[in-house]
C-alpha cells in the first residue's frame, strides 16, 4: 500500500558504506530524525548511494548523522 506523505523532494548522496548490516543501523537511525520520509541505500552502485525522498530534506542533516557514525557522506551532484 502506498500512502500519500506530501513527499516531493529527492536528495542523493554518495557515502562509503562497506556492508548491508552498516547500511540497515544507519537506515534505522536516519529515519528516527527523517520520520516522514522514506530512505535506502543502494549497495551495488560503486557510490554505495543512500537516497532520501521526503517533503523537506537538509543535506547538511543528513551528512552531519553519517559523519558522526563515521561514515563519508556528500551530496551526489
Amino acid at each position: 500500500m502506498v500512502h500519500n506523505t506530501g513527499i516531493h523532494m529527492v536528495e542523493v548522496f554518495k557515502t562509503n558504506m562497506a556492508d548491508c548490516k552498516q547500511a540497515e543501523r544507519i537506515l534505522a537511525l536516519l529515519v528516527l530524525h527523517f520520520k516522514e520520509s522514506r530512505i535506502n541505500f543502494d549497495m551495488h552502485d560503486c557510490d554505495k548511494v543512500l537516497r532520501v525522498e521526503a517533503s523537506h530534506i537538509i543535506p547538511e542533516k543528513v551528512i552531519e548523522i553519517m559523519n558522526s557514525q563515521g561514515y563519508q557522506c556528500t551530496v551526489l551532484e
